[in-house]
C-alpha cells in the first residue's frame, strides 16, 4: 500500500503537493518533482491572489473528509494547521511584506538554480530556460513591491537596501557561476546558456538600482513589527500558542545559565581572559584548530557527518541505509552568514546537503563548526528530514514535503546538539565552547527578537555592552542586539550583524529554535518519567522522528500518547 492510496486524506495530501508543484516550480525543484524546472513562480499580485483561492479550496476539501485512524487524524490536522497558517499570512499581506537577504524571491531563485538536475545535456537546456525566466519573475515581484509602497507596507529600509545590495552581487556573475559549476562538474557545453545567464544578471542589476534608488527612500526605519504581527509569524513558525512575556524571561534565564558555563570553560582555555571575546580570539587564532582552504573544509564536513552516522547508528538511532549519505557544499556568494541544510529530493536521487557560507574567507576555525554540523547534519536536520522523506507509511506526502515547521525542525536540531554534548562529544574545551556559543546564540535570539519587535526594555542585570555602556533598562535596538551576541554568545561582528538583520527581517523565526528544543527536552523528560526503567532513548527518537514535522502543540500532545515502544 502506497501513501497515495492509503486513504482519501492521503490522496488529498498528494493532490495538494502536485498542485503546489505546478504553482511553485522552485518548490518542485527542491522536492525533486519533475516537469517544471524550466519555470519560475509568479511573484506578482495575481500570483498571490491565485494562492489565496487555492488555499481556501484546499481547506474546504480537508474539512469534508473523516479520518480512518490515528495516522489519518494526524495527517488531516497537519494539513489543516499548515494551510490555515499560510492563508492567514497570505490574506493579511504578511507573506508579501516580509523579505530580506535571508529570504526573498531573489534568494529563492538563486538557490533553486543550485538544486537543479544536470545529469544530461537536456538538463542543461532546462537550466537555460529557467535563467531566461528570471527577468519576468523579478518583474512580477516588482509589481508586488510597488503595491507595498502604495499601501505603506514595505519592510524596514535596512532590508530593502540589503536585498538591493544582494541583487548587485548576483548581477556580477551570480548566474554565470551556476553555468561555470555545471561545466566544471559535468563537462557539458554551456555556451548556449550564457546569454540567458547574462539576461538574468542584467535583471538583477536593474532590480538593485530600482530598490536602492526608488524604493529604499520610501521605506521606514522602524524595525519593530509590533505584537500583533509578531504573534502571527511566531505561530506560523512554531505551531504553538506562546506567552511571549514568559518566554522572554525564560530565554534570558537560559542565556545566563549558558553564560555561566562559558566562563567556567574560559578558565580552562585562557585563565587570564577578561572577556569571552578574548577566549574566542585565542581559539580563532589557534592554528591547530584551523582548516585551511575550501577543499579541506568540504572534506572535513562530509567526513565529520559520516563519522557521526557511524557512531550513532544502531546505538541511539537506527539509520536507514538509504539516508546514510549527506553532502556538503559552499553556499552561493551573497548568502547570509549562517550555515543551512536542504533536504534530499523525494526519490533520494539528490542527497540531503549542508551548505557552508565562507563569507570570502579561506581559513575556518573548526571549533565554531563542530556543534553546528551536528545541528545541520547528523543527528540534526539531515537525519530528521531524510527520515521524513522515507516514512511513507506514516506520513502523507504533504507532511513529508511541505509540512516543515521551524519549531519542530530547528527544535530537533538544537536538541541534537544538546544530545551530542550529553553523549560526551564535546570533551575538548574549545569544542564545548563552540557548542555553548551556539546555545547562547539561540537563547539570545529569544531575548533580542522578542525585545526588538515588541520594543521591550533590556533586563537591568544585562549590564555594560561594549562601547554602548550600561544597557540595563534601555529599549532593545539593533546595536544592543549585536553587542549582546558578540559579548555573550561570542559570534564575530559579521555574523552578529547578519543575525540581527535576520531577526528583524523574519519576526518570530529566531525564537523557534529554543522554543522547539524546550518542547523536545520536555517530551523526553515526560516520557522518561512515565516509562521509568523501560524507557529507551533509541525508541523515543525513532517514534518522534517517525511522527514527522508538525506544530509544537500538536507534537507535544502526540508524544503524550506514545506507548513506549
Amino acid at each position: 500500500m502506497t501513501d497515495l492510496h492509503r486513504s482519501p486524506i492521503f490522496q488529498l495530501a498528494h493532490d495538494i503537493v502536485e498542485r503546489d508543484a505546478q504553482r511553485d516550480p522552485l518548490f518542485a525543484t527542491g522536492a525533486g518533482i519533475p516537469g517544471s524546472d524550466h519555470l519560475l513562480p509568479d511573484y506578482s499580485p495575481a500570483g498571490s491572489r491565485a494562492t489565496v483561492t487555492a488555499l481556501r479550496d484546499e481547506l474546504d476539501r480537508v474539512e469534508e473528509l473523516t479520518p480512518r485512524d490515528d495516522i489519518d487524524r494526524v495527517a488531516q490536522e497537519i494539513l489543516r494547521e499548515r494551510l490555515n497558517s499560510r492563508l492567514e499570512l497570505a490574506e493579511s499581506g504578511e507573506s508579501a511584506r516580509i523579505f530580506s537577504v535571508l529570504w526573498s524571491p531573489l534568494t529563492e531563485i538563486r538557490q533553486g538554480c543550485e538544486l537543479m538536475s544536470v545529469a544530461s545535456a537536456q538538463d542543461v537546456v532546462t537550466v537555460g530556460q529557467r535563467l531566461s525566466a528570471v527577468a519576468p519573475a523579478l518583474d512580477g515581484w516588482r509589481i508586488t513591491i510597488q503595491e507595498l509602497v502604495d499601501r505603506d507596507q514595505l519592510p524596514p529600509r535596512r532590508h530593502v537596501v540589503g536585498v538591493g545590495e544582494q541583487a548587485a552581487t548576483f548581477a556580477e556573475g551570480g548566474f554565470n557561476a551556476v553555468l561555470d559549476r555545471i561545466h566544471l562538474e559535468t563537462g557539458f557545453d554551456v555556451t548556449a546558456q550564457r546569454p540567458s545567464a547574462q539576461a538574468a544578471e542584467a535583471a538583477c542589476r536593474e532590480l538593485s538600482e530600482w530598490l536602492v534608488r526608488d524604493i529604499a527612500p520610501r521605506a521606514g526605519v522602524q524595525d519593530a513589527c509590533g505584537a500583533e504581527r509578531y504573534q502571527k509569524w511566531a505561530r506560523s513558525y512554531t505551531g504553538a500558542t506562546l506567552d511571549l512575556g514568559e518566554l522572554y524571561q525564560w530565554g534570558y534565564a537560559d542565556l545566563q545559565r549558558i553564560n555561566k558555563r562559558m566562563w567556567e570553560i574560559a578558565g580552562e582555555i585562557t585563565p587570564a581572559a577578561q572577556s569571552l571575546m578574548e577566549v574566542a580570539d585565542f581559539l580563532d587564532n589557534d592554528e591547530s584548530r584551523l582548516i585551511v582552504g575550501t577543499d579541506a573544509l568540504l572534506e572535513r564536513l562530509v567526513s565529520f557527518t559520516q563519522q557521526a552516522i557511524n557512531d550513532l547508528d544502531g546505538v541511539h538511532f537506527d539509520i536507514d541505509p538509504r539516508i546514510r549519505t549527506c553532502d556538503a557544499r559552499l553556499a552561493p556568494e551573497g548568502s547570509g552568514a549562517a550555515a543551512y541544510y536542504i533536504g534530499p529530493s523525494e526519490d533520494l536521487s539528490r542527497p540531503g546537503t549542508t551548505w557552508f557560507p565562507t563569507m570570502g574567507k579561506t581559513s575556518f576555525p573548526w571549533w565554531r563548526s563542530v556543534s553546528t554540523w551536528y545541528h545541520e547534519g547528523v543527528p540534526g536536520h539531515h537525519l530528521q528530514s531524510a527520515t521524513a522523506i522515507i516514512e511513507r507509511d506514516r506520513q502523507s506526502r504533504f507532511q513529508r514535503l511541505e509540512g516543515w515547521m521551524s519549531g519542530y525542525g530547528e527544535g530537533w536540531a538544537l536538541y541534537a546538539e544538546r544530545l551530542m554534548n550529553e553523549l560526551g562529544y564535546f570533551s575538548d574545551p574549545g569544542d564545548e565552547m563552540g557548542h555553548l556559543s551556539d546555545q547562547a546564540l539561540r537563547a539570545a535570539r529569544i531575548v533580542v527578537d522578542i525585545g526588538m519587535h515588541l520594543e521591550l526594555t533590556a533586563p537591568d542585570s544585562i549590564g555594560v555592552l561594549g562601547e554602548l555602556g550600561e544597557c540595563g533598562g534601555r529599549v532593545w535596538d539593533a546595536d544592543m542586539a549585536v553587542a549582546l551576541l558578540r559579548e555573550w554568545a561570542i559570534v564575530d561582528d559579521v555574523m552578529a550583524r547578519s543575525e540581527v538583520d535576520r531577526y528583524l527581517g523574519n519576526p518570530g523565526q529566531a525564537i523557534s529554535y529554543k522554543v522547539g528544543e524546550r518542547v523536545w527536552v520536555r517530551a523526553r523528560q515526560e516520557a522518561h518519567e512515565r516509562w521509568g526503567d523501560s524507557f529507551s532513548l533509541k525508541r523515543f527518537h525513532a517514534h518522534a522522528l517517525a511522527l514527522g514535522p508538525m506544530g509544537l502543540d500538536a507534537f507535544e500532545e502526540e508524544m503524550k500518547r506514545w506507548d513506549g515502544n
